[in-house]
C-alpha cells in the first residue's frame, strides 16, 4: 500500500513539474495562467505531502500571482476601458507592417485574405489594449453593408474576443453609415453567435440600430 502510494505521489510530482515546463511553453496568456496555476496547485500538494515548506511557499506564491490575474484578465475581457478601436487607413504603414508579422498566422485562419486591403473600398480598424496591437479587421463596403474581410486577433489574445469592440461595443460603423454587417463564410464561429449576429445560410449577419450606437457613443 505505502508502495503505491509513493508510485502516486512521485506521479503527482512529475506531472506537475511537466505541466509547470508546458505552461512556460504557451503564447497565450489566459492559457499560460490557468496551466501555470493548475502546475502551481498540483505542486503545492506534492510539497506539503512530502513536507518541503519552502516549496510549499513558493507554490502559493505563485498560485496567488496567477489567480490575481485570472481574476484581472477575466474582468477586462468584456471592459469597454481595457481595448480600443482605432481605424486607419488600408495603406497605413504600421498595419502593413501589422499585416506581414502576422501573414502566416492570417492565412493559416483566413486563406482567402490576401494581406492587401483595397483604399477605395475596405475600412480598416486595429484593437488595442494599452499600446499593444491585439487584433486587425477589415470590412468590405457594400452600400450599407460591411463585408468581413479580416477578424484577425493575435495569438496572445486569442482567448479574448477583442473583435467585439467593433461589433458590438463601437459605434464606429455606424459613424460611417453602416447598417448591417456580414461575416464570410471562412470567418465562421461560435464566437459571432454571442454577439446578437443571426445565421443565414453559410454567413452570421448583425443588423446595426444607429439609435443604440447614438446611446452607446453619448454615454
Amino acid at each position: 500500500m505505502d508502495l503505491l502510494a509513493d508510485h502516486w505521489l512521485e506521479a503527482l510530482g512529475w506531472s506537475g513539474s511537466a505541466l509547470l515546463v508546458f505552461s512556460l511553453m504557451q503564447q497565450r496568456v489566459l492559457r499560460f495562467r490557468v496551466l501555470n496555476l493548475s502546475a502551481g496547485l498540483a505542486l503545492l500538494i506534492f510539497n506539503a505531502l512530502i513536507q518541503v515548506w519552502p516549496m510549499v511557499g513558493l507554490n502559493a506564491a505563485t498560485s496567488a500571482i496567477n489567480i490575481w490575474f485570472l481574476v484581472r484578465l477575466l474582468g477586462q475581457r468584456h471592459d469597454d476601458h481595457a481595448f480600443e478601436v482605432i481605424e486607419v487607413g488600408a495603406a497605413d504603414t504600421y498595419l502593413q507592417h501589422v499585416l506581414r508579422t502576422h501573414k502566416s498566422d492570417i492565412v493559416r485562419f483566413q486563406p482567402d485574405f490576401d494581406c492587401r486591403p483595397d483604399p477605395a473600398q475596405d475600412h480598416v480598424f486595429l484593437i488595442l489594449r494599452g499600446d499593444e496591437t491585439v487584433g486587425v479587421v477589415v470590412v468590405r463596403r457594400v452600400g450599407v453593408v460591411a463585408h468581413v474581410r479580416l477578424d484577425y486577433v493575435t495569438r496572445r489574445y486569442r482567448d479574448f474576443t477583442p473583435g467585439e469592440f467593433v461589433w458590438r461595443r463601437s459605434d464606429v460603423l455606424c459613424a460611417l453609415g453602416f447598417r448591417q454587417v456580414r461575416t464570410a463564410p471562412q470567418t465562421l464561429g461560435a464566437y459571432y453567435d454571442h454577439l446578437g449576429f443571426r445565421r443565414e445560410g453559410d454567413v452570421h449577419v448583425l443588423d446595426l440600430d444607429p439609435a443604440e450606437c447614438a446611446e452607446r457613443s453619448a454615454s
